[in-house]
C-alpha cells in the first residue's frame, strides 16, 4: 500500500488540540492511513484516551506557552526522528460580545491561544521540516478566516491571521519541499458548538435552536452540520501526497456555505 498517495505509512503527525472534536477525529483518520499520531493539548486524560484508541502518543502541552511547545516537539522528535505533519488545530472560541463591550483580557487570551500559540508550533515545525527538507503543515482556520462575523472579533481576527501566515509560510518553505495549507471548517457539530450556541442564546436572548437554524444549518446548501471526521478527511488530503503539488491553499469544509 506504500504506492497509495492517500497513505501516511512511516510518517509522524502532530495534532494540537487532539483530545476532542476535530483533533480527535483527525487522529483516527491519520492513524487509519498509517501515521504515527502524537496528540497534544492541555488536559492529559482525554489525550491519553485518544492516543490509546489510535495506538499513538499523548503529550500534554499548552500551546500558549512557548517552552512547553518546544518541549513537546523535542519529545515528538524522539519517537521516529521526524515530524512529517503538523495539524495546527488547538484553539478556542474566544469571547462572544460586540467590539464595543468585549472584555479585552478575554480577547487577548483568545489571540494568545489561537494565534500566538499557533505561531509557536509553526516556528518549531518550520525548523524541523526545513532540516529534513519535507513536511506538510495544516493550519486550522475557519470560514470566519475569510469573512467577519458579529460578536466574534477575537476569533475572526485570529483565523484571518492564520490564512495570511499560511500563505507567508508556503512561500518561505516551498523551496525546501515543505507544504503549508489551511482548512476552513464551517459549523462543526460537537460539544464546542453546543457551548457556543448556549452562550449566543444567553447573549442574544433567544432560543439556541433558532440561532442554529438561521446561522448554521439553513444557510448551508446541504442543510446540516459538518461532522468532525469530514474535516479530518480533508486534513488527510493536505497531509498526504494526494495534494503533493498544493501549497498556500485554503479549503472550505462547510456543507456549502457560499
Amino acid at each position: 500500500m506504500t504506492d497509495d498517495p492517500a497513505r501516511l505509512d512511516g510518517k509522524l503527525a502532530i495534532i494540537t488540540g487532539g483530545g476532542s472534536g476535530i483533533g480527535e477525529a483527525t487522529a483516527h483518520v491519520f492513524a487509519k492511513a498509517g501515521a504515527t499520531v502524537v496528540v497534544t493539548g492541555r488536559r492529559r486524560a482525554p489525550l491519553q484516551k485518544v492516543a490509546d484508541a489510535v495506538g499513538g502518543h499523548a503529550i500534554a502541552c499548552d500551546v500558549s506557552d512557548q517552552a512547553q511547545v518546544r518541549d513537546m516537539f523535542a519529545q515528538a522528535l524522539k519517537i521516529t526522528g521526524r515530524v512529517d505533519v503538523l495539524l495546527n488545530n488547538a484553539g478556542g472560541p474566544g469571547p462572544i460580545a460586540p467590539v464595543a463591550d468585549v472584555d479585552m483580557a478575554d480577547w487577548v487570551t483568545c489571540m494568545n491561544i489561537n494565534l500566538v500559540g499557533a505561531m509557536y508550533c509553526l516556528q518549531e515545525a518550520a525548523k524541523v521540516m526545513t532540516a529534513q527538507k519535507s513536511g506538510s503543515i495544516i493550519n486550522m482556520s475557519s470560514l470566519m478566516g475569510i469573512q467577519g462575523y458579529p460578536m466574534r472579533s477575537a476569533y475572526v481576527a485570529s483565523k484571518f491571521a492564520l490564512i495570511g501566515i499560511t500563505e507567508t509560510m508556503a512561500r518561505e518553505l516551498g523551496p525546501v519541499g515543505v507544504r503549508v495549507n489551511a482548512l476552513m471548517p464551517g459549523a462543526v457539530s460537537g460539544e464546542n458548538m453546543d457551548r457556543i450556541l448556549q452562550r449566543r442564546s444567553e447573549a442574544e436572548g433567544r432560543p439556541a435552536k433558532d440561532i442554529e437554524r438561521e446561522n448554521y444549518t439553513d444557510v448551508a446548501v446541504l442543510k446540516r452540520w459538518v461532522a468532525p471526521e469530514e474535516v479530518g478527511r480533508a486534513a488527510l488530503y493536505y497531509a498526504s501526497d494526494l495534494s503533493s503539488a498544493i501549497t498556500g491553499d485554503k479549503m472550505k469544509v462547510d456543507c456549502g456555505r457560499f
